[in-house]
């Protein structure tokens, strides 16, 4: 059988509330998403041995169970009932690492929808999307892509529905030797903003009807300008993070962004232009203070599907 390969965007997040805190320990959240064209490649061959062999070329990564690559392969296996089932999967990794931008859970979900195909399985988009959240909270993005609205977890997802897919571009920007910790965001989180965290249901449910007919999602169908973009752990992230106050002050004069802000947990910062061209003269007019600051940059456009077969047309 011929290699398999699946492309595997990153994702940003357009907005992140935290809204309060869960019964399960985990907070409860109110998100916009957005895939990009900016992403890894799983390249997979079927094997007889019944192992997952992962060869990736950052050597910083695991390759065995620490690997949401590896982890979603052995899911899938254990729920074929098929343990007999192997594969060789080579990584090319193109998203930053520990950059908040989901490379991993994307890889993750990549693995799902590859094996999938490759073993034959038939398992349906709502089964993998069952698999997705159980290995990761923004897997099922993931797993979809395009625009859409993330709730609960982020496990949750709603489709926006703009009238035409968003030409808009993206100057994404993060200092390689910087990361920062998901669960120490959210603990920082915790410790200094809780006395705003809501409590119940029903006030959970009404900030995501709020979001819902936000001004963003306006935009995104077309009917307004871009507001001003909220991530709560930017509010935490950046008082401790030098990098991300510097960062997003040099993105704020790089030409004329419709936005910028902080991606996830962070430290990936990026703003929003109408039109790739826009994306790189204002990466052209920053280059300078960019390789002083020792940023890393990259222009890409918004995507309308997430993870997707090489070759295979984007799900309508």
């Amino acid at each position: 059988m011929a290699p398999l390969t699946v492309f595997a965007p990153a994702k940003i997040n357009l907005h992140l509330e935290v809204l309060g805190l869960r019964s399960d320990g985990y907070h409860e959240l109110a998100m916009l998403m957005q895939s990009l064209d900016l992403g890894d490649q799983l390249t997979m061959a079927p094997t007889a041995d019944g192992r997952i062999h992962l060869a990736c070329d950052r050597a910083e990564l695991p390759t065995d169970a620490g690997n949401l690559v590896v982890r979603a392969a052995e899911l899938l296996k254990a729920r074929a009932g098929l343990p007999e089932l192997g594969a060789r999967i080579q990584l090319l990794k193109r998203i930053p690492i520990g950059a908040g931008l989901a490379g991993g859970s994307s890889d993750g979900a990549a693995a799902l929808l590859g094996l999938n195909s490759l073993w034959g399985l038939g398992f349906s988009q709502t089964t993998l999307l069952g698999f997705a959240a159980e290995l990761g909270s923004d897997m099922p993005f993931c797993l979809e892509g395009g625009s859409r609205l993330c709730f609960g977890r982020g496990e949750l997802l709603e489709a926006i529905h703009p009238e035409q897919e968003r030409a808009w571009a993206v100057l994404l920007i993060k200092q390689p030797a910087v990361s920062v910790s998901t669960p120490w965001a959210y603990g920082r989180c915790r410790e200094m903003r809780s006395d705003f965290y809501l409590s119940c249901e029903e006030d959970f449910e009404q900030r995501r009807q709020s979001l819902r007919q936000a001004p963003l999602v306006q935009a995104l169908r077309g009917e307004g300008p871009v507001p001003l973009l909220r991530n709560d752990l930017q509010m935490v992230v950046a008082p401790e993070v030098e990098s991300v106050v510097q960062g997003l002050q040099l993105l704020r004069r790089a030409g004329d962004p419709l936005a910028v802000a902080m991606s996830g947990s962070g430290p990936s910062l990026f703003a929003l232009y109408p039109h790739r061209e826009e994306a790189e003269a204002a990466r052209v007019q920053i280059a300078p203070d960019l390789e002083a600051a020792g940023f890393e940059s990259w222009c890409c456009r918004f995507r309308p599907a997430g993870v997707t077969l090489e070759g295979a047309a984007f799900p309508a």
